[in-house]
């Protein structure tokens, strides 16, 4: 909500006012001033910018940041380097043990088009720490190649992402990295449902299951299989049908009790549905699912209700999504 992100705004203000004094904090309540609601563009609220070098022009936008430690670290990230240099497997130790999460690139040389996308998505994700070497031993040690990062949990490797000599995908990359904040597979309630939509994937799968079936496990197992082959670019979502809250979530998708299990897509850009064709949630139906939406070929699904009898009979048509497409196109 607004005001808990004016509390995290206002504790990172009065921490950095000792570190870094010339950064300034404030706040606007756009409700009172429609001019610069309508100069910077302000649809969603709270929305934080970042104004740089004393210009109105085009300011940074702050995106997904809730934490007073995590605007600090992003403040920081643009003000300043956004990783740190390693020299030595001590150095990397110490960052890979510091928290839940580090990420660690591993280059062969400090000036390149990968080592300037790297420090870029840094800059985007001020969640965990991020760490840069060009050093033999520290590559070594870990077994890794050249021009490639690692993600480590819990002091563990859990990705290796091979980086190329070109230009990656700095949006790609901090997709990949962000889906890390979150675990293989979301349960949806209201603490996630913050979380989930923080994570800038715009496709998510979401299955609905009672969780307390005899059938649930096995059933999760293969969606945790199938999530840990799609992470960066499909959010893998688990809504729990025996859930009360979770009612308006059945009613945007239309999930009725005889329908569950079930599997849906939704891309959160276009609002398009799509429904798995298959009834059983194997990996390999979930895999030929996702698949198949990622390379354009799944069919839209339209939940609709049935063609009223007498919807051609006056001058203005009935229309539901079963007779949309073939009237209007």
């Amino acid at each position: 909500s607004s005001q808990n992100l004016s509390e995290e705004f206002a504790e990172a203000a009065r921490q950095l006012k000792k570190e870094a004094p010339r950064i300034q904090f404030g706040k606007i309540d756009v409700t009172h001033q429609h001019d610069l609601r309508k100069e910077f563009h302000i649809q969603a609220f709270p929305t934080v910018k970042f104004f740089v070098n004393g210009s109105r022009e085009d300011p940074i936008d702050c995106k997904g940041v809730r934490k007073a430690s995590a605007f600090i670290t992003w403040v920081k990230r643009r003000t300043g380097p956004s990783t740190v240099l390693i020299n030595s497997t001590d150095q990397a130790e110490a960052i890979i043990k510091a928290g839940d999460l580090a990420v660690i690139g591993f280059f062969r040389e400090l000036h390149n088009d990968s080592v300037e996308v790297f420090c870029e998505t840094a800059r985007d994700v001020p969640e965990m720490p991020f760490g840069m070497t060009a050093s033999e031993d520290v590559c070594a040690n870990y077994g890794v190649q050249m021009n490639s990062l690692i993600v480590f949990k819990e002091g563990k490797p859990v990705h290796n992402e091979v980086l190329g000599d070109g230009r990656q995908s700095k949006l790609g990359l901090t997709r990949m990295i962000k889906t890390f904040t979150l675990d293989l597979v979301t349960e949806y309630n209201i603490e996630t449902s913050v979380k989930i939509f923080d994570v800038p994937v715009e496709n998510h799968i979401l299955l609905f299951a009672p969780m307390n079936s005899e059938t649930f496990n096995e059933i999760y197992e293969n969606y945790q299989s199938a999530a840990a082959q799609f992470r960066g670019k499909i959010l893998f979502v688990l809504v729990d049908t025996n859930e009360a809250r979770n009612g308006r979530i059945f009613e945007y998708f239309r999930i009725r009790d005889i329908d569950v299990p079930a599997v849906r897509i939704l891309n959160l850009t276009s609002e398009a549905r799509y429904k798995m064709p298959a009834d059983e949630v194997t990996v390999e139906n979930l895999k030929e699912f996702c698949q198949s939406y990622l390379n354009g070929k799944a069919k839209q699904h339209l939940p609709s209700e049935e063609i009223p009898q007498d919807w051609d009979k006056m001058p203005v048509k009935v229309l539901v999504g079963k007779n949309f497409n073939s009237v209007i196109f």
